[in-house]
C-alpha cells in the first residue's frame, strides 16, 4: 500500500515537472524609448523642428540636421578639454535635463571660439538591459545631446555621435551611484592630424 502511494506521489510529482518545463515562460520586455525625447519648444515633444525626423532605431542620424559625413577616426581625440562639460541621464531616458543647459552652452562656446576642431557626441549606457537597447539608448542619448548642441547655435556639420551601450562604464559598482556616473553623454573634441 506504502509503496503504491509512493509511486503515485513520484508519477504526479514527475509528470508536473515535465508539464511545468514545457510551459511558455512569460518575458517581461523593457520599457521602450519612444525615439527622441529632447524639448526644444512647446508644441514640438521630440525637438525635432519644422521637418525633422526621428531617426531609425539604432542609427545615430535623424533630426533637424543629417549627421556630417567626416570619419571621427581621422582626427586626434581629445576627450580631456570637454571632460567636465559630461551630461548625465535619467534611467531608461534619453532626455537632456534642463540642468545641463549651461553644459550644452559651454561646449557651443568651445565649439564657436575653436572652428578648425569637430566634436564627436559620445552615447553610454549603465549595465542594466540587452546589449541591443542599449546601444540603442546611447544613440538616442548621443543624437539627443547633439540636437541640443544644434538648438544653441553650434555647427551641426562639425557634430557626430556615436553610441557604446554599456561597454565603456566609468564606474565599475553594481549600485545606483555607479549607475547614474555611466548614463552619459560625453563630449570629444577631434583636431585634425
Amino acid at each position: 500500500m506504502k509503496a503504491t502511494k509512493l509511486a503515485t506521489l513520484l508519477v504526479l510529482a514527475l509528470a508536473l515537472t515535465i508539464v511545468g518545463s514545457g510551459c511558455k515562460k512569460k518575458v517581461t520586455p523593457l520599457t521602450p524609448i519612444p525615439g527622441s525625447q529632447f524639448k526644444v519648444r512647446d508644441g514640438d515633444p521630440y525637438g525635432l523642428g519644422k521637418g525633422g525626423t526621428l531617426p531609425p532605431e539604432g542609427t545615430g542620424t535623424g533630426g533637424t540636421t543629417a549627421l556630417p559625413t567626416f570619419d571621427p577616426t581621422e582626427g586626434i581625440r581629445h576627450p580631456e578639454i570637454l571632460a567636465a562639460h559630461t551630461i548625465h541621464f535619467d534611467f531608461d531616458s534619453a532626455l537632456v535635463k534642463a540642468g545641463d543647459q549651461g553644459n550644452i552652452s559651454a561646449v557651443v562656446a568651445y565649439l564657436g571660439s575653436h572652428t578648425g576642431e569637430r566634436l564627436l557626441v559620445e552615447g553610454h549606457c549603465d549595465e542594466r538591459g540587452t546589449e541591443e537597447y542599449n546601444r540603442s539608448l546611447g544613440s538616442k542619448r548621443a543624437s539627443n545631446a547633439r540636437e541640443a548642441l544644434i538648438a544653441a547655435g553650434a555647427d551641426g556639420n562639425r557634430i557626430t555621435t556615436a553610441t557604446f551601450g554599456e561597454d565603456k562604464p566609468i564606474a565599475t559598482g553594481h549600485d545606483e551611484s555607479a549607475y547614474s556616473q555611466n548614463r552619459r553623454g560625453e563630449f570629444i573634441v577631434l583636431t585634425p592630424k
